[in-house]
């Protein structure tokens, strides 16, 4: 119990960090802090700050059922390739694929891992509204208590505050 509540007070840390750090970027691609959903492995809040047209920084908070139950707190620097966008002409957003790299904090009853991320996805930016679409898959390699390979895998929505 008392390293579940040590891993927690750490990933809340960690949030805070990030969402200090959002809100102080420069954000041109969409205006404001981007929060909503991520569903599939794991499941919970979602949150991206854009700090220019091609570059973002994403975290969330989340919760799954698989392997038994964890929560999970992880954060990644995103390149998103506007070059190679997906961009039919019936739809008014951008459709650019991203890559990145991050880390993550998965904690369960009874032990706590440390793993890095690397995010592939797509994401739909609408052109008249503050929402984002996005589908990813992500190799995670844990490398604390043990060296594991991992997938997660999800789709999700966010709404930009301003």
């Amino acid at each position: 119990m008392k390293k579940t509540l040590k891993a927690l007070r750490s990933i809340a840390a960690a949030a805070a960090i990030c969402t200090a750090f959002a809100a102080n970027a420069d954000a041109r691609t969409q205006d404001g802090f981007g929060v909503g959903v991520i569903v599939g492995e794991p499941t919970g809040l979602s949150f991206k700050q854009w700090t220019d047209n091609t570059h973002a920084v994403d975290a969330a908070v989340a919760y799954s059922l698989a392997d038994g139950h964890f929560f999970q707190f992880h954060a990644d620097y995103l390149i998103h390739n506007n070059s190679a966008a997906l961009n039919p002409p019936e739809l008014k957003g951008s459709l650019p694929w991203y890559y990145g790299i991050g880390g993550r904090i998965r904690t369960d009853r009874s032990n706590t891992r440390v793993g890095v991320r690397i995010p592939v996805g797509i994401t739909y930016l609408f052109a008249d509204a503050p929402v984002d679409f996005f589908a990813e898959i992500v190799p995670v390699v844990d490398i604390a208590p043990e060296v594991a390979l991992r997938l997660n895998g999800a789709i999700g929505i966010r709404y930009y505050i301003k």
